[in-house]
Order: C-alpha cells, then sequence, then structure tokens
C-alpha cells in the first residue's frame, strides 16, 4: 500500500483522508493489473490477428516514417546528443533508478553538467558512431541542442533538465506513428522540446504524431517515502510489485516498450505504470497486441538491456534477469539466447545504468549489429550467430545511461506489418 505522510499539526480528518487516499488509489492499481491481465489472456486465446498478417501496411507512400520491430533494414535514425548533459537533481525517482554508489554524486552535481572531461569524450564517441552509421548506408538525424541547466517551475515541482541524449526512452515509433512518452522523472519534463523540430518534419511527411497524456508529475505520483537504504531494498520491494512510482497518473517511458510486429511487450518498472501500459494498449488496439512481461529482477528502468528482441523469433534474454514468461516464446518457437557475462570493467562509471548495457544493441538488418567493440565476448556469440559486427566503441556514452539501442530511435525500417508469436 502507498504510505502518505500527513502533515503535522493536520487533523485527524487530514489523516483519515490520506488513508482513505491512499486505500483507493492500491484498489485502483489492483483493478487496472487485474484488468490488463484478464484482457491480454482473453486476446492470448483468440487467435485474432492471424488472418491479417498478409496486409500490407497502411503508410503513406512518400512518409519517412515507417518501423514495425527491432531488426528490418534501417534506413534512417535519430541518434541523440550529449551536449550540455546535466546530471538530474537527486529527488526520489532518480533515487529509486540509481546504485547507491553514486547517490553522493548526484546530491553533489545534481544540476549541474556532467564532468566536462567525460562530456568531451561522449560527444566524440556519438559523432564516430553517426559517420560509421552514415558509412553503413543509414539516414542519420540529431535533436537540437539546448541548455539543460534552465530551471523551471510547473505549478506542482521544480527542477533543472537532463539531456536529450536517449531518444528510445522517449519516442516510440509504430507503424508510421510516432508516440512522446510522457515520461517519469521530473527532470526530463520538457526533453521533448529538443525533437519537435524532426517530429514536425515527420509529421508533415505524413507520420501520425501522438503525444502520450503529459503526467503533472505532482507528489501524489511518486511513493515519497519509498523505502529505500540500498539497492538491495529496492530488488526486493520491486519484487513484490512495490515501484517508486504510483498509479495517480499514467506515465511511461518509451524504451520499456520493444516491438516484435503486431506484439509489443512491455515491463511494469520504476518509470512505466500499469496506467501508463493500460493507456497504450487503448491507444495501438486493435492492430496491435500490448503484453507486460516480467523479471526475476524487475528494478532496471527500461527493457532493452533485459530482453532485447534481434530478430524474427530471436531474442538476447539477461542470463541475470530471467523471463518469467520465457515459456510463452518458447512455445511459439523462439530461440531464447543468454548473452555473455559484460566485459566492462568495474571502476568505470555507469551514473544512470548496469554493465548489460553490453546487450543493449543495435541491429542494422538481421545480418548486422551494432556493437561495442570493447566487448569481444558478445562480438564471438553474434559471429557464432551468421550476424556481422560493426564494432563502435562509447564507453564513455554507457557513463549517460545506455547503449545503442538507448542512443537510437529507427524512424524507418524497410519491412511490412507482421506476426511473429502466433
Amino acid at each position: 500500500m502507498l504510505r502518505v505522510r500527513c502533515l503535522r499539526g493536520g487533523s485527524r480528518g487530514a489523516e483519515a483522508a490520506h488513508y482513505i487516499g491512499s486505500r483507493i488509489r492500491g484498489a485502483f492499481t489492483g483493478w487496472v493489473q487485474r484488468t490488463f491481465q484478464s484482457t491480454q489472456a482473453a486476446a492470448a486465446s483468440q487467435n485474432t490477428c492471424a488472418a491479417d498478417d498478409k496486409a500490407t501496411s497502411p503508410v503513406p507512400k512518400d512518409c519517412l516514417v515507417c518501423s514495425y520491430n527491432e531488426w528490418d533494414p534501417l534506413e534512417e535514425v535519430i541518434v541523440g546528443r550529449a551536449e550540455n548533459a546535466c546530471v538530474p537533481p537527486f529527488s526520489v525517482e532518480v533515487k529509486a533508478n540509481t546504485y547507491e554508489k553514486y547517490w553522493g554524486f548526484y546530491q553533489k552535481f545534481g544540476g549541474q553538467s556532467f564532468p566536462k572531461d567525460h562530456l568531451k569524450k561522449a560527444i566524440a564517441e556519438i559523432e564516430e558512431m553517426c559517420n560509421i552509421l552514415k558509412g553503413e548506408g543509414v539516414i542519420v538525424k540529431r535533436p537540437d541542442p539546448i541548455d539543460w541547466s534552465v530551471k523551471y517551475k510547473t505549478p506542482d515541482f521544480e527542477s533543472t533538465g537532463m539531456y536529450a541524449a536517449m531518444p528510445r526512452d522517449i519516442l516510440l515509433v509504430v507503424g508510421n506513428e510516432i508516440i512522446e512518452a510522457p515520461m517519469a522523472w521530473r527532470a526530463r519534463f520538457f526533453e521533448y522540446r529538443a525533437y519537435r523540430r524532426l517530429i514536425k518534419d515527420y509529421f508533415n511527411s505524413g507520420a501520425k504524431w501522438t503525444t502520450a497524456p503529459k503526467p503533472t508529475m505532482a507528489d501524489e505520483l511518486y511513493d515519497q517515502n519509498y523505502p529505500i537504504h540500498s539497492v538491495e531494498d529496492r530488488h526486493k520491494l520491486a519484487a513484490q510489485g512495490k515501484f517508486v512510482t504510483t498509479e495517480f497518473e499514467p506515465c511511461f517511458d518509451a524504451a520499456d516498450f520493444i516491438r516484435a510486429g503486431r506484439d509489443i511487450f512491455v515491463q511494469r518498472s520504476q518509470v512505466t505504470n500499469y496506467m501508463g501500459i493500460e493507456w497504450m494498449r487503448r491507444h495501438l488496439a486493435p492492430d496491435y497486441r500490448v503484453h507486460i512481461i516480467s523479471f526475476k529482477d524487475p528494478n532496471p528502468m527500461h527493457i532493452d538491456a533485459t530482453f532485447n528482441i534481434i530478430g524474427p523469433g530471436l531474442v538476447l534474454s539477461n542470463p541475470d534477469r530471467p523471463c518469467h514468461q520465457i515459456e510463452l516464446f518458447k512455445k511459439a518457437g523462439w530461440t531464447v539466447i543468454q548473452p555473455p557475462v559484460p566485459l566492462i570493467p568495474d571502476d568505470h562509471p555507469l551514473w544512470m545504468s548496469s554493465k548489460w548495457l553490453s546487450m543493449n544493441v543495435l541491429m542494422l538488418d538481421e545480418k548486422r549489429v551494432m556493437v561495442d567493440a570493447n566487448e569481444t565476448s558478445i562480438q564471438k556469440m553474434f559471429e557464432k550467430l551468421g550476424i556481422s559486427t560493426i564494432k563502435v566503441n562509447i564507453r564513455h556514452a554507457n557513463s549517460l545511461g545506455g547503449g545503442f539501442h538507448c542512443w537510437t530511435c529507427d524512424i524507418r525500417r524497410r519491412g511490412t506489418l507482421q506476426s511473429y508469436l502466433d
């Protein structure tokens, strides 16, 4: 149950109101989860989409936006920017998503630039990554540079910004539609501004443009008393279905969704709640089916370093975070591959992520993958699968919270809408 702290000096009536409100929110959370699960079960029992599989996409002929999965041949992509990246203020939702050894870093530098020398190296790495993508025949677009240190204030909170480094976190392309995610961190409230020029261009080319309901990010969206003193506490709470985000209003990061044609998979996480998942399910129905999947370690804020689909019926599944529904994929004939242990050294700063960014790869097509130049073990794994590796070093860029999949958002892949789960 959501814990609510009453203000000192409040009346018993106020305390009761807080208590009743928390009980209602708890009941609503359960209702959303039960409703979604029952709807999902009903959809799974009816093979309703199979008859439509042969249909091609209803995308306008000259639309620049069209992508249905993570592996069709990549033609155009947005790559993020590290310029002006700032450390987010150390708020309750940031604490719930970061490792305790870095909490002092956030407390000291929140609202300021990431270390300048490190940032300079990250910028150079991403520029080289863009050059390599262009050399592979991919059109590369970039968001606008913005001063993220500017403080802003809404009726509900104050914050500074963070960056436009991870377009996968905020943008989800489904067919010819670009969906702007509402996000869950206050430091990311205005992140969409860096992408608006690009999105308007895509809209003018015929793309659909949807902005999910913008959350207020009021205090009620977060369990202000989320009782974490260590990462181990957080793991236990997340395993019990207790997260720092409540069901006060819909919220989600786009990177908690991963696409496989008509089937889209999502996790409930510290940044994506059941209301956000339900909004996406209703918005994408009936053409797409949104499935909740869960993991032994549900704490990571995004799905793509835990469960990364790299081809039709081919998925990388993190051995440290096994999927509870893995039999669903095996019964459908999918090949489940456990990637090797990452090689990134312990002393390398990973302020917002884990070493498993090694599996956060970008497929250029079914036979080409962009992978960390330092991760020789996973390179060998791909080569055994018959997939050529395009080796790029983004080790300093990793420190900002993402690998190749995070740093990109594929705008156009050459392919059609199909089902891969039936």
